[in-house]
């Protein structure tokens, strides 16, 4: 069986503009985002590929009361003075020990977008407000919880990858942006109990979705891309 053609009329330049266009926005205006819009997203979104189709992705969408009620839970916990030992993640996202060349990627974005904000080095308050502000989902009108099947395993999360950068180019084909969010982690526990997540289910990550402000200074940061070769070696 042959694969189908590439539709003639495919555009290649809106796809790729979609593409590089795609930031993790960081202030959103007020603007609502429509059910409709939402669901016409996650039904794009859906043709990712999974191993056997067995399309791990479970999402929630939170919207106005829920979404505040659940963004207030969560900045709560953020400012208790012993959130670091009360509230830890449950599966390692970031490496345990740090490497050359990732410690240094990390450090830039983080040190880039502070110096945007005017946050020094030795302003800790700052700090911990503007990670706070990851909690109430930079303001945007629609929070969404990415979660997964315990009895998946480590190929079904590379699925889910692929899955949610489908939402963020989805998003964006539609003027939309979307800031994808592994801070929620540590409080897998309080958003299980918001969401009445079942024991068998667990936090992949949040998002953020909606309309980038234009005028927030932290949206003008744009992040650095290795060149290909750097990355990627032919072998002929």
């Amino acid at each position: 069986m042959t694969s189908s053609p590439v539709p003639a009329n495919l555009d290649s330049a809106v796809v790729d503009r979609a593409i590089e266009s795609r930031r993790s926005i960081r202030a959103f205006l007020d603007t609502p985002v429509s059910r409709e819009t939402v669901v016409d997203i996650l039904r794009v979104a859906s043709r990712a590929p999974s191993g056997t189709n067995i399309q791990p992705w479970r999402v929630y969408v939170l919207t106005g009361e829920s979404k505040e009620q659940l963004a207030d839970k969560i900045s709560a916990a953020h400012n208790h003075p012993d959130a670091a030992t009360l509230y830890v993640e449950e599966y390692a996202y970031y490496p345990r020990t740090w490497v050359t060349p990732y410690i240094e990627r990390r450090r830039k974005v983080g040190w880039d977008l502070y110096g945007l904000l005017g946050i020094t080095k030795t302003d800790k308050p700052a700090m911990h407000h503007q990670h706070g502000r990851n909690y109430r989902f930079f303001d945007a009108p629609v929070g969404i919880m990415f979660v997964i099947d315990r009895v998946l395993e480590r190929g079904s999360w590379l699925d889910y990858g692929m899955f949610l950068q489908n939402v963020m180019i989805a998003a964006r084909a539609r003027g939309l942006d979307t800031c994808p969010q592994a801070a929620f982690t540590p409080f897998h526990r309080i958003i299980a109990e918001h969401l009445k997540l079942p024991d068998d289910q667990m936090l992949v990550c949040g998002m953020s979705l909606g309309y980038a402000d234009p005028d927030k200074i932290e949206n003008s940061l744009v992040t650095v891309r290795e060149p290909v070769e750097h990355f990627t070696t032919f072998l002929e």
